[in-house]
């Protein structure tokens, strides 16, 4: 891949995760195939995003027209095409390439690629969300496929693993809802729920302000604790699992507490600009999930 190519810039955006997407301390072959995933996930969702990078490089991998690249559903329509490519064929987009022999290696069906473009295609049309219900249906398809995904690839895919694992993915997905609450407004998306907003007494008008109110951080504290509820809930496959696994899946799951600690060290005002964690948070939680799930989980 040349250092100039888009996907270079979809693949350098690993490092702005709440989480290690393919730490140094796995195999190579185990890292090349997260990145090969995880190039994947970003190009969708920078494309849900209109995120795709200057110049229309994407859309021309894509097959798509300088007419149509700014329509969001034309090119996931085309992604889509570029993905079936992957099972049966010559995919056109390097990332997609990149993806294939991943994809081969180890017999990964496209249940869960195409739920990460459902999602963005509902992104597309869907701007609200009525219910916490609402909400986990649109994680069931944006945030749970890319657990299944690194399960599959370690082949260590169980019926009550993927349940702990979509529990985690939840998590860290409404965990980035709170970072990005600003962001998502931005784009016209609200990813707290509308019943939430109404028992907290905020308005639109109050997430849209520089800093946030009492209300918006008590509903921010409010989510929050769901998604640690969540990611203590999902602990026990961190311990179901052992070696440079258990520490891959200790890493994400430390990442999304780390982060609900910067949300908490903030106040809970996420409109400021988005609380990351800090390195020392992350080791501190890293070591309390360890032992969480030895505990809990595991030997």
């Amino acid at each position: 891949m040349r250092a100039d190519d888009p996907s270079r810039t979809t693949l350098d955006k690993a490092a702005d995760e709440n989480f290690p997407v393919a730490p140094f301390f796995l195999p190579r072959a185990w890292r090349d195939d997260l990145m090969a995933v995880y190039g994947y996930a970003r190009l969708v969702d920078d494309i849900g995003d209109g995120d795709l990078a200057p110049g229309g490089a994407d859309a021309r991998h894509l097959g798509v027209g300088p007419e149509e690249a700014a329509d969001r559903l034309v090119l996931l329509d085309a992604f889509e095409e570029d993905l079936r490519r992957v099972f049966d064929g010559t995919p056109r987009h390097p990332l997609l390439r990149a993806l294939q022999p991943t994809v081969r290696r180890h017999g990964l069906t496209p249940g869960p690629f195409l739920g990460l473009i459902q999602a963005n295609r509902q992104d597309q049309l869907v701007r609200r969300y009525e219910t916490y219900d609402d909400l986990l249906a649109y994680c069931e398809l944006s945030a749970n496929p890319v657990g299944r995904l690194v399960l599959a690839l370690t082949g260590t895919a169980t019926p009550e693993r993927i349940r702990r694992s979509d529990e985690i993915c939840t998590a860290l997905q409404i965990v980035e809802h709170l970072q990005d609450v600003a962001e998502d407004l931005g784009r016209d998306r609200i990813y707290l729920p509308a019943e939430d907003l109404k028992r907290f007494h905020v308005t639109e008008d109050d997430l849209a302000r520089p800093t946030a109110g009492a209300a918006v951080r008590s509903l921010v504290a409010f989510q929050a604790e769901r998604a640690r509820d969540l990611l203590h809930a999902g602990t026990p496959l961190v311990g179901s699992v052992h070696g440079r696994l258990r520490l891959l899946l200790t890493g994400f799951t430390a990442g999304g507490l780390a982060a609900l600690d910067a949300i908490a060290a903030a106040g809970f005002d996420v409109l400021a600009g988005p609380p990351k964690p800090t390195k020392p948070s992350l080791a501190r939680r890293a070591g309390a999930v360890l032992l969480r799930a030895r505990r809990e989980g595991g030997s």
